[in-house]
């Protein structure tokens, strides 16, 4: 595959001129060509040499044609790239070469320029093709537990701290910035276990009042409230033997906060509007973006349930911390949303890959994922240029003037808000906040 040093390809032509002329042009582009005006020497030569990235062939070419040789050069190499050259009055020929394996056919008279437009392209694809290759083979060995990707030092202490704890019916606790993926460490954990096959129940904290919220997580009783018509099981009942997981527990209210903690220290539960307590087996893993620490000494969440949670605790790192995992989570997510959208995408050329990765990320692999799904849905070329990325330095003109976090926090959702031309259901998403807390903090800045 082509490296940082000169691509190295073979040019096939009966025509001494024409050779030399690309002789020329290759040396100036800073590219290895070798010319034959022999096919069957072409080939002779292909055999000795490994290191050949590329093969433009003329089409029409005595003792052996441009179809012929390639046809010889599938037989040793099917992945070598391999141009067709034509005249007008041979185009059927060359889409025939096209199905026999050519990668690509120009038309002649062209211009040097159109040619070395396609050679960079043919390379760049092929050299893409062989990073993916390579990526799926890292993931493959690396990617031990599902949903998880990466091969990053921080990666690899989550997943054994993961491993660790999977079978162990401890309580856990998981912090880290939207979008790093703490739901998704948080299934691992329950997947891993040897109780995988019992309930995994997620609740979102900041999604509901304090009464449908304990309504939920309890259950309750036939006309404990208006429109009870029948008595419902709660989530922790449902889930007995599994896990539960709760999604911004910083969100939870203390009056909630004094309720959860009662269950955890007497593995019971009792209906809203009922008497008879119930039995439950549950483990807990709470999740925060929040730092629970920092909740605690601010007397806004309580230290005796921080503390019953508190068995073991782990920071998802986030997309900054770890962007060595960044090409393997981009062919992940490409190879997913090319086959959920049916869209012939290989992935980003060069230029944009080095952009994204460059990329600060304040939005981490949420963000990635969403960037990603967006292209492919408007693609329509295999090859990606990247789109509308924000500012790629590792600085931003959000924090230029050094604001406090709330401040920053404000100006980060409202460049979200606008980048999403204020659509809240795609903003809320990408900052992996439920709408009714992007709601409230909207309702806060007056907009």
């Amino acid at each position: 595959m082509p490296t940082t040093s000169q691509p190295h390809i073979l040019f096939v032509d009966d025509d001494p001129k024409t050779g030399e002329l690309m002789q020329r042009f290759c040396a100036d582009a800073r590219i290895n060509c070798d010319i034959y005006q022999q096919p069957i020497a072409a080939l002779a030569a292909f055999k000795k040499n490994a290191d050949i990235d590329l093969i433009v062939s003329d089409l029409q070419m005595p003792d052996m044609n441009g179809i012929e040789l390639l046809t010889e050069i599938r037989k040793l190499d099917t992945n070598i790239p391999f141009i067709i050259l034509t005249g007008y009055a041979n185009v059927d020929s060359a889409i025939e070469a096209l199905r026999l394996g050519a990668s690509d056919f120009l038309k002649k008279p062209f211009d040097m320029d159109e040619l070395l437009l396609l050679i960079n392209k043919t390379l760049e694809h092929r050299a893409l093709e062989a990073e993916n290759q390579l990526l799926k083979k890292q993931l493959q060995q690396t990617q031990k537990i599902d949903g998880l990707i990466g091969q990053s030092k921080a990666m690899h202490e989550i997943v054994n701290i993961i491993k660790k704890i999977a079978d162990i019916r401890c309580h856990v606790i998981i912090e880290g910035e939207s979008g790093t993926g703490k739901e998704l460490a948080a299934r691992a954990i329950h997947t891993e276990s040897d109780f995988a096959d019992k309930p995994y129940v997620v609740i979102d904290c900041g999604a509901l009042t304090d009464t449908l919220l304990e309504s939920e997580l309890f259950g309750h009783e036939k006309g404990a409230f208006t429109g009870a018509s029948s008595t419902k099981p709660g989530l922790l009942e449902t889930a007995k033997g599994g896990t539960v997981f709760l999604d911004e527990i910083g969100n939870m209210s203390t009056a909630m906060q004094a309720k959860l903690l009662r269950v955890i220290q007497e593995n019971q539960i009792i209906h809203v509007g009922g008497l008879k307590p119930t039995n439950i087996d549950v483990r807990f893993i709470v999740a925060s973006n929040q730092n629970l620490d920092e909740l605690v000494k601010a007397g806004q969440f309580r230290h005796d349930l921080y503390h019953r949670l508190n068995v073991i605790k782990f920071r998802m790192p986030n997309l900054r911390q770890r962007k060595d995992d960044i090409p393997g989570l981009l062919h992940y997510f490409i190879q997913h949303y090319a086959s959920r959208y049916q869209r012939d995408v290989t992935g980003f050329d060069h230029s944009s890959m080095q952009q994204l990765i460059d990329y600060h990320w304040p939005g981490n692999v949420r963000e990635l994922q969403n960037l990603v799904e967006r292209h492919i849905a408007l693609a329509d070329q295999p090859l990606m240029q990247v789109q509308n990325l924000a500012n790629t330095s590792t600085g931003s003109a959000l924090d230029d003037d050094l604001p406090d976090l709330n401040e920053l926090e404000r100006r980060y959702i409202l460049k979200v808000l606008a980048y999403f031309d204020n659509n809240k259901e795609q903003t809320a998403q990408t900052l992996g906040i439920n709408s009714s807390t992007l709601w409230r903090k909207l309702k806060s800045y007056q907009q």
